[in-house]
């Protein structure tokens, strides 16, 4: 019961709780992404008045800390960014799974070097007697910075939001940490009685399970777990971008093919996975019943 708490029930639901936090950016990105494009003749026509804009440039400086002035084309604009959150994409060579976006810290952004290309969507609100990107309660500003022509920068953010390993995240090695303490105390408590000479060697093995899948014979299957997942992620981003109009469709492949596909080749990726478990699982029982260590 604790291997399958604390090594898999726990970081699946961290894995899901991830995936839930980059739908709702993926979903707030597209809507920011259609609103209008900020150029010096509409903040013009703007007159004090605000609205919801998009705006890409490059930085110019950052004053007082926490306002962000960046310029695009003939126009600067002022970006309020104190506790906002703001995110820098990886750079990306075309090969394998882009990385996710980076949370960086508002009060960490003058680190970043000047000219450095940021794409701000959100409010623009009266302050301080002019018109700046401010975040509100309702609409938080979404300040991304990138290295990326402009005309992949949408496809870019979308394919990224797609985490390579959504499992792996934040909670998973807290829990594999507390798993594992948990175990040991276990051996420990049963060390000195030997009628519980098995359940010592269950709980030490124990220990090394998420290690089981980088071991041979297993490692094969995790390659192909790997592979698969892999292929799994690529196929949900290309969903997203089908599902946002932003690739086109053929006629004769439905949206939904491509999320179907992924689920599929999901499931058959923690068939493998489980299955490299076993096999070592297995192998390593075989090994001590060899060297007489346990009996059967």
């Amino acid at each position: 019961m604790i291997v399958i708490l604390w090594y898999a029930l726990v970081p699946i639901t961290g894995g899901f709780v991830n995936r839930y936090k980059w739908k709702r950016f993926r979903n707030r990105f597209n809507f920011l992404r259609l609103s209008p494009l900020l150029d010096y003749s509409q903040y013009r026509k703007l007159d004090g008045e605000g609205g919801i804009f998009r705006f890409s440039g490059g930085i110019e400086s950052i004053t007082d800390g926490h306002t962000l002035w960046v310029k695009g084309g003939n126009l600067s604009i002022p970006v309020s960014i104190a506790k906002t959150k703001c995110f820098l994409l990886p750079i990306h060579d075309g090969e394998g799974f882009p990385e996710a976006p980076q949370e960086i810290r508002w009060n960490r952004v003058s680190t970043i070097t000047e000219g450095a290309k940021v794409f701000i969507a959100g409010s623009i609100k009266t302050k301080d007697d002019r018109l700046s990107f401010v975040s509100t309660k309702e609409l938080p500003l979404m300040v991304i910075f990138y290295d990326c022509p402009d005309a992949e920068l949408t496809g870019a953010i979308i394919r990224a939001a797609r985490t390579r390993n959504e499992y792996w995240n934040s909670i998973t090695p807290v829990s594999i940490a507390i798993g594992a303490l948990t175990l040991i105390y276990i051996a420990a408590t049963y060390l000195g009685r030997p009628a519980f000479r098995l359940t010592v060697i269950c709980a030490l093995s124990a220990v090394f399970i998420p290690l089981l899948p980088l071991l041979p014979p297993g490692i094969l299957f995790t390659s192909l777990y790997r592979r698969l997942s892999w292929d799994s992620r690529k196929l949900r981003a290309d969903y997203d971008l089908a599902f946002f109009g932003i690739i086109p469709v053929p006629a004769d492949k439905p949206v939904n093919s491509f999320v179907l596909r992924a689920y599929a080749l999901e499931l058959l990726a923690w068939v493998l996975m489980f299955t490299s478990v076993i096999v070592n699982i297995i192998f390593i029982f075989l090994f001590l019943y060899l060297f007489k260590v346990i009996s059967f």
